[in-house]
């Protein structure tokens, strides 16, 4: 098995128990007859940067959850493959999130910002305490009810309007209250 094989049944593994064995029970995930080869696999491993030794215990790098990026595909007409496919490594983590202690995901509900690219089960990465600017995709609490929405100054400059981005819907403008609880800076979704 190589080490691409190991990297992967190691990955199945945190997976489903995110925790690696001991040692001894290595063995048995990685495929091999003897703890000698488990402890050479893993200093691979370690040096590619893929796992850490931490208080006599592995653990997962950032590297560890990258995964190879098999490069650019034409949304047209076909294209020859890219060669250079799989020298990119990238970790959604590190792709979606800049500021991990102000960064929260929401999930939207409904379809007025479909044509943002925004449909209804879509999990929103949504920046806190980010400056905003007019034209913003924001997660916002108007009158006490949270929405995402495009954020643009009301007419006459005086306050803010909300705008979907989906003509069935109307603009949205507070009555009460509006608080932006985030900027929206990425968007995901599972098939």
């Amino acid at each position: 098995m190589s080490d691409h094989k190991h990297l992967n049944a190691l990955r199945i593994y945190w997976k489903e128990h995110k925790a690696f064995p001991s040692m001894a029970k290595l063995a048995d995930v990685l495929g091999l007859a003897s703890s000698g080869g488990v402890f050479k696999v893993v200093g691979r491993l370690v040096d590619a940067g893929f796992l850490e030794r931490v208080d006599g215990r592995i653990a997962p790098t950032r590297d560890f959850f990258a995964l190879p990026v098999l490069g650019r595909v034409r949304a047209g007409l076909p294209q020859e493959e890219d060669q250079s496919a799989g020298l990119e490594m990238v970790g959604v983590e590190d792709y979606l999130i800049r500021h991990p202690e102000r960064t929260v995901f929401c999930r939207v509900r409904g379809d007025s910002m479909k044509d943002a690219g925004m449909l209804d089960g879509d999990m929103l990465v949504v920046e806190r305490n980010r400056p905003t600017q007019a034209g913003d995709i924001v997660v916002a609490l108007v009158d006490n009810e949270l929405t995402v929405k495009y954020l643009y100054p009301a007419p006459g400059g005086r306050g803010w309007v909300l705008k979907p981005a989906n003509p069935d819907y109307a603009d949205i403008v507070a009555h009460q209250s509006l608080e932006v609880m985030g900027v929206v800076v990425g968007v995901f979704r599972r098939w």
